[in-house]
């Protein structure tokens, strides 16, 4: 089977109704992967903040946003709300960078809406000191996960 490869950077989000693999790479910054696989679509955004202050644009880099966005373009693919699940990953508190209380923040506001939504979390790889690399394969959900700087 042929994969399409597809890299999110920040403040992206990305709906694969195709066989894809969806990579990113993360630090303080959050993942949230979201599988459907009664329909074989995955989705996954990564966003760099927990909050829009509702000042300036709504923008996908805050994660209030992106989640939302996220499941409104997955569920515009054709899948059903009951039939998604998460897989989370990131917020890490990266020494020497004053995102400490960042990375904790983006974790506390993917479980608050994913819970919101009624959206089970399956799989978590979050906080911790490291940068993450995941690639999501949106046939079969599984997320390969690295962590490079170790």
């Amino acid at each position: 089977m042929e994969f399409e490869k597809k890299f999110i950077h920040a403040s992206q989000l990305y709906v694969a109704t195709e066989p894809t693999e969806i990579h990113t790479v993360l630090g303080s910054c959050i993942a949230v992967c979201l599988i459907d696989s009664t329909t074989f679509t995955a989705g996954m955004n990564h966003y760099l903040l927990p909050l829009w202050n509702n000042d300036g644009i709504p923008s996908p880099k805050f994660g209030n946003i992106s989640i939302v966005k996220l499941i409104e373009a997955m569920e515009k693919a054709g899948c059903q709300r009951k039939n998604i699940i998460a897989k989370v990953f990131g917020g890490a508190s990266l020494s020497g960078l004053t995102t400490s209380q960042v990375g904790s923040r983006n974790i506390d506001i993917a479980d608050d809406i994913l819970a919101e939504y009624g959206i089970k979390i399956a799989g978590k790889d979050v906080g911790g000191a490291n940068s993450r690399k995941i690639v999501l394969n949106s046939v079969n959900g599984r997320v390969i996960l690295k962590y490079p700087n170790k």
